[in-house]
Parts: C-alpha cells; structure tokens; sequence
C-alpha cells in the first residue's frame, strides 16, 4: 500500500493536472465561441452559393473549364485532410483518420494526401502513405488567407495533372459534443444534380455575361467557398471536442482528488491509532 507521503504527492499531481485541464477548457470555449459564430456566419453564404452553382447546372451542358475537367482515366487522387495540429482534442483526430484511412484503403488508383494540421499527416507518414504536403493552421482557427492558400494549391495540382481528382475530409459542425466526419468531392467540380436535369427536362437558361466568363468567377469562388466552410467547421468542431475532453478530464481529477484525499485520511488515522496503541503498550510494559 502507498505511504502517506506517495498518496499526497500523487493529491498534488492530480490538482495540477485539474488546474491545466480546466485552464484548457475554459480557453477552447472562449474560441469555440468564436468559431461557432464564423460557422453561423459563413453557411448562409454557401448555401446560396450552392444553389447558384444548383441553378447553373440546370442549364445543362456547361462550357469547358479546367475545374470541370472530368479525366477519362483517374490515376492518382489526393484527399486534403483536415485534423489538428495538437492532442487532447477528445476523439477529434482519431474519428478523422479512421474515416479518412477507409476511404483511402478502398481507393483503386495511386493516392496521396494534402494534410491540413500535424496529426493527420505524422499518422499517414509513418505508415507508408504519400504525404504530399503538410498545412499547419493557426492555434485560434483558419481565416480567408488559409483557404485562399489551400485552394490554390489543390487547384495548381488539378489543373497540371499531378492529380486527377481532389476529395476534402473534414469534420462538420453538429454541437460541441457531436461532430461528424465527411469526405467530399471537391475537384472536378460537379454541379449538383436536380430531378429537372435527371428526368431530361431542364430549363433553357440565358447568360449575361457570356458563360465562359461567367465560370471562370463563378468556380473559382465555389471552390473556395467550399474549403474555407470546411475549415471553419473543422475548427469549431477541434474546440468543441477539446472543451468536452477537458470539461472530462477536470471532472475526472476531482474525482480522483477526493478519493486519494478519503485514501490519505484513513491511511493517516491508521497511523495515529497505531502510534497510540504502542504508546499505550509502551506504558502498560513500563508498569509491569
């Protein structure tokens, strides 16, 4: 059994522990506050980018355009995955590289990975995979700046042809204790489909400016739209994560403080009574 003097030693451990964690999560709420409301802020302006994108698709057969090109052949693909840069994010970056290694494993063709944040990229690194590069994000979240530097990247390897197909796998936002991992197509890009296009009856649609002009602002935007709002709901959900890791882990310590602190009483009043007995046995020899 452990002496007074280990058990106290191990009370302090456990407070010091306490107070790291709840410092912890007391930042990650201030910045999923912040994120939550970029998230809040951002979807409204994406949805109706997708149904612009929606409606241009309704015009049906679209003009060439790089990020339309859809290869006969797909050689290689590359998947831009985002997870964290740190740990104790919870199950955050574990839940992202599961469902990122199950899309990987079921590819056919040559694979490699654009890994947004450290853990992502040293887990795919050390297991033979391709990492092509590594993007670290800054500790308080992505901005504009990121996804304009993540896009052109993905779209510079499109278009050159070191890839034939892009695919995103982030983390959607659902609450700070549920998040769900995805893994969307981002290049080429495929106008969504309508039941108009499906059942053959699309609308004629007129341009102005002409259509090729039109693409050229239009899906450059698109893409970006897309990456910066997988960004942003990456980031709330690594906050989210790691404020109910840490709101667990203090709730934990104080647990463990009480019951080490209940251990060294009775370990203490073990020894009182056993001092007393041999004091008083000491006495009665002394009599006798």
């Amino acid at each position: 059994m452990a002496t007074l003097k280990q058990i106290r030693q191990r009370i302090r451990a456990a407070k010091n522990t306490q107070a790291i964690t709840r410092a912890m999560k007391l930042v990650a709420a201030a910045r999923l506050t912040k994120a939550k409301n970029k998230v809040e802020e951002a979807r409204p302006y994406s949805e109706k980018m997708y149904e612009f994108i929606l409606s241009v698709g309704g015009a049906g057969e679209l003009p060439p355009h790089p990020l339309l090109t859809r290869r006969s052949q797909v050689k290689k693909v590359a998947l831009v995955l985002i997870t964290a840069d740190r740990g104790l994010c919870g199950s955050y970056n574990t839940n992202l590289i599961k469902a990122a290694k199950v899309w990987l494993d079921k590819q056919e063709a040559a694979t490699s990975i654009v890994a947004v944040g450290k853990k992502g990229g040293q887990f795919f690194g050390k297991r033979g995979y391709e990492v092509a590069q590594t993007i670290s994000v800054p500790t308080a979240g992505a901005d504009l700046d990121d996804a304009v530097k993540l896009t052109d990247t993905i779209s510079e390897m499109f278009t050159t042809g070191e890839v034939d197909a892009v695919y995103l796998c982030y983390s959607k936002f659902i609450s700070a204790i549920r998040q769900e991992p995805r893994v969307i197509q981002l290049l080429p890009i495929e106008p969504p489909q309508t039941e108009e296009i499906e059942s053959g009856s699309a609308k004629s649609y007129g341009f102005e400016p002409a259509p090729e002009e039109l693409l050229a602002l239009l899906l450059p935007k698109y893409l970006l739209t897309v990456t910066y709002q997988a960004l942003l709901e990456s980031s709330a959900s690594e906050h989210g994560s790691r404020m109910t890791a840490m709101s667990s882990a203090t709730d934990n310590a104080g647990k463990m403080i009480g019951e080490l602190t209940l251990t060294a009483n009775r370990v203490r009043q073990a020894a009182i009574t056993t001092e007393i007995l041999e004091i008083v046995a000491g006495a009665e020899a002394l009599k006798n």
